[in-house]
C-alpha cells in the first residue's frame, strides 16, 4: 500500500475528514501513544529536528500532547482539551517556520510507521488521508525562491 504525499499549496486549507474512530478501538490508547512516540523519535533524528524539543523531558511532553490530540481526534477522551485547551493548532505552531518541505519530512516519518501498524488497510489509509490533508494546515512559511 502506497501513502502518497500530495503537494502542499501554501495558504490553501482544504477540509479535513477525521480518521476512522475504529483506529483507536484497534490500537487502543497505548498503541496510539507508541505510534506518536515512534514518530517523534524519527523526527528528532530528521532534517527538521530543530522544530522539535531537544531536551528529553520537553520531547516527552510534546509526545504526550500530540498523542492526546490524536486520541481525541479519533473519538477518544478529550485529553488535549482538558490539559491544553482548544487545539488551535495553527496558532500553536505559528512560532515555528513550517515549510512545505518540512511537512513532507513530517509525513515521510509517518510513511515509515503506518505500514507496520496492526490495522486493516482501510484504517491505515483513513489515518494517512487525515495526516496528508491536516498537515497542510500547519505550513505557515513559503519556500525560499
Amino acid at each position: 500500500m502506497q501513502f502518497e504525499i500530495t503537494p502542499s499549496r501554501y495558504g490553501i486549507r482544504q477540509g479535513v475528514q477525521l480518521p476512522d474512530p475504529a483506529i483507536l478501538l484497534h490500537l487502543k490508547e497505548e498503541g496510539v501513544r507508541k505510534l506518536i512516540s515512534d514518530h517523534y523519535d524519527l523526527l528528532a533524528k530528521s532534517e527538521i529536528k530543530d522544530l522539535f524539543p531537544a531536551n528529553p523531558v520537553a520531547l516527552e511532553k510534546a509526545k504526550e500532547n500530540s498523542a492526546d490530540f490524536f486520541i481525541q481526534v479519533m473519538g477518544g477522551p478529550d485529553y488535549f482539551n482538558r490539559h491544553r485547551g482548544q487545539p488551535r493548532l495553527v496558532q500553536r505552531h505559528s512560532r515555528f517556520r513550517i515549510t512545505a518541505a518540512a511537512r513532507e519530512v513530517w509525513l515521510q516519518c509517518y510513511q515509515q510507521l503506518i505500514p507496520a501498524l496492526d490495522l486493516p488497510d482501510h484504517m491505515k489509509l483513513s489515518f494517512w488521508n487525515y495526516l496528508n490533508i491536516f498537515s497542510n494546515w500547519m505550513v505557515n512559511t513559503p519556500e525560499k525562491d
